[in-house]
């Protein structure tokens, strides 16, 4: 099968199947026509870049309801967006985020480039994301490449070399095939074939429109197909966090502005290391001289390292900390409430 069969195929696969997506046009609709908003197309690819579809998309209508337009949310506050993040991962990117819509608002009067080098110069927004708006939003023929895609290639090609030292060719494979007729159905109908078809167990391959051409099928395995090289385990760090009630509340620290969750509020706590604290470091942590009380450990999964935070409880005062609500708890990054429903005796706190 020839490239433009292959594309004809696919295309013609992804206009029957596409997946119903708040930020995308009807799949076929011509070039320039009923074009989906670029503000949304951005904060989806943005989203999905750390999470699934499913996790991602009330976190996106919530943005839409608060923030309806990139203006919108450019003249929000750091904290409001941070916590309305919260539960996506990599702060970093909602800092990216602001950024990236202030400099849209105030250097492009709210409107986005409409260029794949044009996005590139947006801060935070890298290769993927501005190709992917590019062609999404604006029908420029740019190499889109996420890890459906990769995923797609390597089984279509059978590339032998493991990940992520595969990436360059198979980026090179991706570009070779761009549709310049319909780049943005053709970049969502590779997303689409990864995500729901060439999974990464259990491949429907009698589904693919794909097949015919699809070495790794040919070869018998195809699920072998991202080769990957072999994993290096995670550091593991240690840590106390404190867990201060009063009536109805927890004590809170917002956290420095750069670094792991930088903005974000959590619990007061010891620094996170690979040997843990020793006692004098745990009472110089503490918000307050109260007795402490054990109320068991928590187990979080960063992606360059794993760490087990002890959890103390108290109640009482404590000078220089907010407070949050305990009915806010879900305002808290993911370990932060693992530890605050740990020491209330809340479900979750595993």
């Amino acid at each position: 099968m020839d490239a433009e069969g292959l594309q004809d195929r696919i295309l013609e696969w992804y206009r029957a199947n596409a997946r119903a997506l708040p930020w995308r046009r009807p799949p076929g609709a011509p070039a320039g026509t009923a074009a989906p908003d670029p503000y949304r197309v951005w904060l989806s690819e943005v989203m999905l870049q750390q999470t699934t579809v499913v996790h991602a998309a009330p976190y996106y209508e919530t943005f839409l309801r608060r923030w309806p337009t990139v203006t919108a949310l450019a003249d929000a506050g750091d904290p409001e967006v941070m916590a309305a993040w919260a539960g996506l991962g990599y702060y970093a990117r909602a800092r990216n985020l602001l950024a990236c819509a202030r400099a849209v608002r105030d250097r492009f009067d709210g409107r986005f480039p409409d260029t794949e080098a044009g996005l590139l110069g947006l801060p935070g927004v890298g290769p993927y994301t501005a190709a992917a708006v590019a062609a999404i939003a604006f029908d420029r023929a740019a190499n889109v490449v996420d890890g459906n895609v990769e995923r797609v290639m390597s089984r279509l090609f059978a590339v032998e070399t493991p990940l992520p030292a595969a990436r360059p060719r198979l980026r090179e494979l991706a570009a070779g095939l761009v549709h310049a007729g319909a780049p943005g159905d053709w970049a969502q109908a590779l997303m689409d074939l990864g995500a729901t078809v060439c999974r990464p167990r259990s491949p429907r391959c009698d589904l693919c429109p794909a097949a015919g051409a699809c070495a790794a099928l040919a070869a018998g395995t195809p699920e072998t197909w991202p080769r990957k090289a072999a994993r290096v385990a995670r550091p593991e760090r240690s840590g106390v966090a404190f867990v201060l009630r009063q009536a109805g509340r927890i004590a809170v620290v917002r956290r420095p502005p750069r670094g792991l969750l930088g903005g974000m509020l959590g619990l007061p706590g010891t620094p996170w290391t690979a040997t843990g604290p020793d006692p004098g470091q745990v009472a110089a942590a503490a918000p307050a001289d109260l007795p402490w009380r054990e109320a068991g450990s928590v187990d979080h999964v960063f992606t360059h390292f794993r760490l087990t935070l002890k959890v103390l409880s108290a109640e009482g005062a404590a000078p220089g900390v907010e407070w949050l609500e305990e009915t806010s708890l879900g305002d808290l990054p993911s370990v932060f409430l693992k530890a605050a429903r740990r020491a209330l005796g809340m479900s979750g706190g595993e």
